[in-house]
């Protein structure tokens, strides 16, 4: 393949990459980032939502977020699995980092990283009980859908194989989230307070999207890593969004 054409040539194409052996320096670079964003994204949302299976008001809700707690484990176990195959030891990455640590409700650090891991921002922020819990997870849970198919066409093939199996999974999560939404909305009181999450959380996920415009952007889309610019991404997402809140009256 590097013989006939160069390889940002061949992946802008549609090209895919199979193995470490045949990745050059840079693009392997800017896998791993992508990978590690992923899993250190998906440790950070389990731990954080492990905290709020207690706060579950019936048995079947605590089933529901005991599987995300635990799905969302998995997943990052998936790719990991996949980073360890470029060197990554998965036996000191999952306890390297205090997952659960935030930072207070009130902190404002728009996408950008903190501290010494790849999460996304908002799972930098703290969740408040149970209602706060399941907004969050309605939003941020159609979020992850929407970049998951995106993911999904990534030209590191055996990535791109993992994030097609976590999809359908995903999806899933949001779909609980939506179920319990709905339980919430049926009670004045907590109908209230769910409104008073989205407020809160609804720009802290859209933040999640990445700035518009984005240079990076222009560097994975040369390597196939990404097709789909932040901003039509974004707008995908509160298209989705909007109609479930609206439909709620939470909007």
């Amino acid at each position: 393949m590097s013989d006939t054409m160069p390889i940002e040539d061949y992946l802008a194409q549609g090209g895919v990459l199979s193995s470490p052996a045949n990745v050059p320096p840079r693009y392997r670079g800017e896998l791993l980032r992508l990978m590690a964003s992923f899993v250190d994204s998906e440790l950070a949302g389990s731990a954080g939502f492990a905290d709020t299976i207690n706060d579950a008001p019936g048995i079947q809700e605590r089933i529901s977020a005991a599987r995300i707690v635990l799905e969302k484990a998995d997943h990052a176990g998936k790719v990991l699995r996949v980073m360890e195959t470029f060197g990554a030891d998965g036996g000191l990455y999952a306890v390297h980092h205090p997952w659960a640590e935030r930072l207070s409700r009130e902190a404002d650090i728009g996408a950008a990283r903190q501290g010494g891991d790849m999460r996304l921002s908002v799972f930098h922020y703290p969740l408040e009980g149970w209602v706060d819990a399941v907004v969050m997870n309605v939003l941020m849970g159609r979020a992850s859908v929407v970049q998951l198919k995106e993911l999904s066409r990534v030209s590191y093939q055996p990535l791109a194989e993992v994030f097609r199996a976590i999809l359908p999974r995903e999806t899933r999560h949001a779909e609980l989230g939506i179920a319990g939404l709905v339980q919430i909305v049926d009670n004045e009181q907590s109908r209230a307070s769910a409104k008073a999450s989205v407020a809160y959380w609804y720009p802290r996920v859209a933040a999640s999207f990445g700035h518009s415009g984005s240079a990076r952007f222009e560097t994975l889309s040369r390597f196939g890593l990404r097709h789909t610019p932040n901003e039509t991404l974004l707008a995908d997402w509160q298209a989705e969004v909007d109609a479930q809140l609206s439909a709620l009256n939470l909007n």
